[in-house]
């Protein structure tokens, strides 16, 4: 009896350090969403469980995020969706924002070809054409299933009850408030003082979401509602007219799919360099034994910094809208090219991004995007990543509509070879066109192992995102995390330029930051305070779901 009482005491401990080893995420049996926001991954969980498949949750939750998390939610920008039928079928949608027809290549610089301070990032001048309703509506018709009354009701519901405002979205709207008041001619919603725990209700968003359930899509490209919107743009100073709100067409795309370690990995093509770099950076690594260095180690920092070097100095130079641009995404990704780009690779010290090509250019987008991952009962994935760009985007909002509009002009390179004003430079590959897609990092990814669905994630963070992506593929698949541990480890980032690593602060052992300073390494923790949001999912052995919401932001998985 004795003996029966210390193995259950044992097993018990065992059990205990067990737990308290792996922090897991929420569990799910059927179906998960993964996002910013609990009311949006409620509306999207809710959408599942009456039966609704992944894609008419994805409309119901980016629809949700325009109400309850308009710093990147919207319907006045865009963004890229990355499918895995449950067949193993794959696919993309691209609902990037695109150039007005007015716009020129030089549109942002002055009399002496200098870039104009503010004119791309902060008003209506800054606005691409939207395409969030395009996409949505996009999808709904090839893969929904409900009806859109049913999607959408719930939405508008939540905009006519109000959101509460959480202690980080106060933070966010306090810290805007000057460029609000730049923005709009008028007092908006927004530049009121805001504290935790009020409620902003959007009664004009609601009406506005009403007309277009009513009408569909063209009641925002073609209705009255486009009419208002052209006309608001105008009198503040933009150029995009009704013709283009009528132009305006969401593209479906072969993504970027290509092996690692055993994974298929399938993510999204440009006009996102997303798939490519992270294809690239990944291929890189491939020879080297991380599992061995350990997880953040010197010499595991090392390989992954020196792979993402030499990505992001690729990306500069070749990647654009590649309806405009050749991309040579096939070279670029294959082995054959790979194999050589890591020669010059040396764990003595650290390569000069100077002696790696190509360089010259680089290009950024402001990191203030939002990622959401969903999977439903029949075993179909989605990973989706949306953006204003900018939080608040333009800071220019529709009082009438009730939405902010984006600044994503400002992605392409307002003068080849000069910074934007996040202090980037950008290639030809990328100058501004009319009807042209900026480039993007937006990186939603599907992963799949022994040919069945394994992970689906993304996150926002401008040029971070697919450095962050990567490395939490790797914390699962290399480093044995659960999906939440590995959304919540501290990240790294190193982009070709400026030549150094940006560190989550105060998240890694001084010992290491000391090593990696002496072997040449400029170390940048003050730049580097959030390395992205990650929301993932992870099909866990017994085929149920585990989610993972980053603790940076207010994430939330929600499912049943």
């Amino acid at each position: 009896m004795k003996k029966i009482l210390i193995t259950l005491l044992l097993l018990a401990i065992w059990s205990c350090k067990n737990k308290n080893n792996k922090t897991n995420g929420l569990i799910t049996k059927n179906a998960m969403v993964v996002s910013a926001r609990e009311e949006a991954s409620k509306i999207g969980s809710d959408i599942m469980k009456q039966g609704g498949n992944v894609f008419d949750a994805m409309v119901a939750t980016e629809l949700a995020l325009a109400v309850s998390y308009p710093y990147a939610g919207n319907i006045g920008g865009g963004g890229f969706m990355v499918y895995r039928l449950n067949n193993g079928e794959t696919g993309a949608i691209d609902y990037r924002e695109k150039a007005p027809e007015a716009a020129t290549k030089n549109m942002y610089l002055d009399s002496l070809g200098n870039v104009i301070p503010n004119l791309s990032t902060r008003g209506a001048m800054a606005v691409g054409i939207p395409g969030t309703i395009a996409g949505v509506f996009e999808v709904h018709k090839k893969f929904g299933t409900l009806p859109i009354e049913t999607i959408l009701e719930p939405v508008i519901a939540l905009a006519n009850k109000g959101v509460i405002v959480t202690k980080k979205q106060a933070l966010r709207i306090a810290e805007k408030q000057v460029d609000f008041k730049l923005a709009n001619k008028d007092t908006i919603l927004f530049t009121k003082n805001w504290k935790v725990n009020d409620t902003i209700k959007y009664p004009n968003l609601a009406n506005t979401l009403k007309k277009i359930l009513e009408n569909g899509r063209d009641e925002f490209y073609k209705g009255e509602t486009a009419k208002k919107l052209a006309q608001f743009i105008q009198e503040n100073g933009g150029i995009i007219t009704e013709e283009d709100l009528a132009n305006y067409e969401a593209i479906w795309r072969t993504p970027i799919t290509f092996k690692y370690d055993g994974l298929t990995i399938t993510s999204m093509s440009p006009p996102s360099s997303g798939g490519i770099a992270l294809a690239q950076i990944l291929k890189q690594i491939e020879p080297f034994n991380l599992e061995n260095f350990g997880h953040n180690s010197v010499k595991a920092i090392q390989v992954i910094t020196e792979a993402e070097r030499r990505a992001y100095a690729d990306r500069s130079f070749y990647l654009g809208d590649p309806d405009f641009v050749k991309v040579p995404q096939n070279k670029l990704i294959s082995d054959a090219y790979l194999k050589n780009r890591m020669a010059n690779f040396s764990f003595e010290k650290a390569t000069p991004s100077l002696s790696v090509s190509h360089g010259e250019v680089q290009i950024i987008e402001s990191d203030e995007t939002t990622h959401y991952s969903i999977v439903d009962p029949f075993g179909n994935a989605i990973a989706v990543t949306t953006t204003l760009n900018s939080g608040f985007g333009s800071k220019l909002y529709c009082s009438e509509l009730g939405f902010f509009l984006n600044n994503e002009m400002d992605d392409f390179s307002s003068k080849p070879g000069e910074p934007n004003v996040y202090g980037l430079i950008g290639a030809e590959a990328n100058s501004i066109l009319p009807q042209k897609r900026m480039l993007s990092s937006m990186t939603p990814t599907i992963i799949e192992k022994n040919g069945k669905l394994y992970m689906t994630l993304g996150t926002p963070g401008g040029s971070t995102i697919i450095t962050s992506v990567m490395q939490t593929i790797l914390n699962v698949h290399k480093f044995n995390m659960t999906m939440q541990e590995a959304v919540n480890a501290p990240r790294f980032h190193h982009q070709w330029l400026p030549d150094e690593i940006r560190m989550e602060p105060n998240a890694f052992d001084q010992s290491i930051i000391d090593e990696l300073k002496k072997l040449g390494y400029i170390i940048n923790e003050k730049d580097a305070p959030v390395i992205g949001k990650v929301d993932g999912i992870l099909v866990l052995d017994d085929k149920s779901y585990e989610g993972g919401a980053d603790r940076r932001g207010d994430d939330t998985a929600v499912g049943f």
